[in-house]
């Protein structure tokens, strides 16, 4: 496979083979269940939906319990696609953590935690302007000056302001995978991932 779905745990550490305390993040990564097959001939392109974490039937609607149906499966949370799929996989199948076994490296996506509306210096890491010897007492952590001349008389987009701070999708890269404990499906890579604890991820190799 290229990938599964997990959902953060938390972060700890490890002692790896040389005794050197490494920083991970656990993962529970899977089971998933294979819900849907698509190929060239029938959707255009190749690629295999994966479905992850229970979720209770009455808060499933009726086109989702009849495609959980299919695949032989209780309603899932999560649903994501992956393309560029290696093996043979049908529907119904699981996928355990297991198949990572033999990658060293992963990527993996979360949304980012949110932050909500957020000054500039936050949001930016900006210094503040002035310093308190010039007498400066409600501007320390303002953006600084925004005016323009007569021309163009506007602030352009994508200045950097104030405002709504996180909830972005992001992706870490080549992280390395530290350890598998498949009878627990958990999976231990080294280093941060976005998103809090209890957060959907992502895991592709």
């Amino acid at each position: 496979m290229s990938g599964i779905i997990g959902k953060k745990v938390g972060m700890t550490s490890v002692f790896n083979e040389n005794g050197v305390n490494v920083p991970v993040t656990v993962i529970e990564a899977g089971p998933c269940v294979v819900t849907q097959v698509k190929t060239v001939e029938t959707d255009g392109y190749n690629a295999v939906q994966l479905a992850f974490d229970e979720k209770k039937a009455k808060n499933t609607s009726k086109p989702e319990l009849k495609h959980f149906e299919k695949a032989g499966t209780t309603p899932k949370a999560k649903l994501v696609e992956f393309k560029n799929i290696e093996g043979d996989v049908k529907l119904g199948d699981t996928i355990t953590v297991e198949s990572l076994k033999d990658i060293k490296f992963v990527d993996v996506s979360g949304i980012s935690k949110g932050k909500g509306y957020q000054g500039p210096v936050k949001r930016y890491h900006f210094n503040g302007v002035g310093g308190t010897t010039h007498g400066q007492h409600n501007r320390l952590r303002a953006p600084g000056g925004l005016g323009a001349s007569s021309y163009p008389s506007k602030v352009f987009k994508g200045m950097r302001m104030a405002g709504r701070t996180g909830g972005d999708s992001i992706k870490v890269r080549n992280l390395q995978v530290v350890k598998i404990i498949a009878e627990h499906n958990l999976l231990l890579v080294k280093g941060a991932v976005p998103g809090p604890k209890g957060s959907y991820l992502i895991i592709e190799d």
